[in-house]
């Protein structure tokens, strides 16, 4: 690990191009609403199967870590988040833009991103193997209640709705149990719509969820969907370096979580998102602001999203388990090259892992610039874009998003009747989070909660399953203070307030 040799080869003038193109084609691609990392990686991976192992490895982690950074344009923009993994940036992102700091948000999300970005990549190259051994450690029992901790950290996140963020993440959860059971085959909720056998699709429905919406208010409201700013101001790069040395414990610790989050197979950069989301509004001296355009929340979410890349390689390098399904078709791209996953990948193949995690480093690195720039042309390029313009643009991408999921057109009926079911929602008060994250944690509680129940049968006794393993009695103890610490504060304002005059 000493020998720089690796680095020499990750910095050959072919690997450096194919960072680039990787980047540029990772971030525009994550960037359409829709069209997710995996998605990148998946339509771009053939071209790999022709170079050489670590120039492929190479290409496919640039894509995948562009594309993730990608998803904070149109969040940022559009209030859409272009990847899952950008959920929790559209909080504090749109309303910035809203507030006429859209150039600042875009660039403190692409120094986020790079800064999470590299602590995952170096979090990949030293910790790789006994990290892995941790994840290693995380059964169904404990999936279920980490799905159960995202839910609860979503509803408690706008203190003045907990209930309703509660019951957003059960509708979502609801929605998630459409379909054939994967564990045990019953069928549910299909009623006369065979098509619904398959499940709700989760891309579909976090497209139409978030952008169908965004569409009918854009369309509703003649008044510009941003504030075009009175004179151009440039990158902000001085304000936005000033936010992040302000916030330096912020930017690591989200990253770190990120990092955490990404080991976990398949919790992946939502959760992280919004784990890292809730723990920077905790610990604010300004958390009153945060959902009206706080620059801290973005800051967090983009450390954290882009750090599960390298969180989420080393399962899938170390295990042969992927973290997060981009590191499933990188998990394919390897065993086509031949390259076997395993604890012994670090000592018998040295040479293309190295060479591919300095690559990561390397991408990570171009990310700055490319995103810099692109993302300055985008803000340039939506605000102003006049509305006449924009909605049918929009709406064509929620349409060729949804449709390129399995070039299915049933997929785009989901997406329309979901979107116009969640706009009516919002009239009452409902955010789009929480039915969304139900719907991808759904899954995952489903599946850890019946094998845990059957388990706990089997062995005769299912509360001990449940309630008597250390780590899942961390995580209950982590989901009681995220539903107290809402309450715990109100009071505590409360008991303040006649102290105030």
């Amino acid at each position: 690990m000493n020998d720089f040799s690796f680095l020499i080869s990750a910095l050959t003038p072919v690997n450096v191009l194919l960072a680039l193109a990787g980047v540029i084609a990772g971030t525009i691609i994550g960037s359409l609403p829709g069209l997710t990392a995996t998605m990148a990686i998946a339509v771009l991976v053939p071209f790999t199967f022709v170079m050489p192992s670590a120039s492929a490895l190479i290409t496919l982690g640039a894509i995948y870590t562009g594309a993730i950074y990608g998803g904070a344009y149109a969040a940022i923009l559009l209030n859409t988040p272009g990847t899952p993994s950008s959920i929790a940036t559209t909080f504090d992102g749109f309303p910035m833009a809203k507030n006429g700091n859209g150039d600042l948000a875009m660039t403190l999300a692409c120094l986020s991103s790079v800064i999470g970005g590299l602590v995952g990549a170096f979090c990949l190259m030293l910790l790789a193997p006994p990290l892995a051994a941790v994840a290693l450690r995380f059964g169904p029992i404990e999936y279920f209640w980490l799905a159960i901790f995202g839910l609860t950290l979503i509803a408690s996140l706008d203190e003045g709705s907990t209930v309703k963020g509660l019951i957003g993440g059960c509708i979502g959860m609801l929605l998630a149990m459409v379909g054939v059971a994967e564990v045990g085959g019953d069928i549910r909720y299909v009623g006369e719509v065979h098509a619904l056998l398959g499940g709700i699709d989760v891309i579909a429905a976090l497209i139409g969820i978030y952008c169908i919406p965004v569409i009918i208010d854009l369309a509703a409201n003649a008044t510009p969907h941003l504030k075009i700013p009175d004179k151009v101001r440039g990158y902000r790069l001085v304000e936005a370096v000033g936010y992040l040395k302000r916030g330096k414990v912020n930017v690591f610790r989200s990253a770190l979580i990120g990092t955490g989050v990404g080991i976990l197979p398949g919790a992946g950069g939502s959760i992280a998102g919004l784990v890292s989301y809730s723990e920077a509004k905790r610990v604010s001296p300004r958390r009153d602001n945060f959902g009206k355009g706080e620059p801290d929340g973005v800051i967090a979410t983009e450390a954290a999203n882009n750090a599960t890349v390298g969180g989420g390689l080393i399962p899938t390098l170390v295990l042969g388990i992927p973290g997060t399904p981009p590191d499933a078709i990188i998990l394919g791209a390897l065993l086509v090259q031949g390259i076997r996953t395993g604890p012994t990948l670090f000592s018998d193949q040295s040479a293309i892992v190295y060479t591919f995690i300095w690559g990561l480093i390397l991408a990570t690195l171009i990310m700055l610039p490319v995103g810099l720039i692109i993302g300055r042309y985008a803000f340039k390029t939506i605000i102003s874009i006049p509305k006449t313009l924009l909605v049918p643009a929009v709406a064509f991408l929620t349409i060729l998003g949804s449709y390129a999921i399995n070039n299915n057109s049933y997929e785009v009926q989901q997406m329309v009747v979901l979107g116009c079911i969640a706009w009516g929602l919002a009239r009452v008060g409902f955010t789009a989070s929480p039915i969304v994250l139900g719907i991808i944690l759904g899954p995952i509680a489903e599946h850890g909660f019946v094998q845990g129940y059957l388990i706990g049968g089997a062995k005769g006794s299912i509360a001990a399953q449940f309630f008597g393993r250390p780590i899942s009695l961390g995580i209950i103890a982590f989901i009681i203070l995220g539903l107290l610490y809402p309450i715990i504060i109100k009071r505590r304002a409360k008991r303040l307030a006649p102290h105030s005059h």
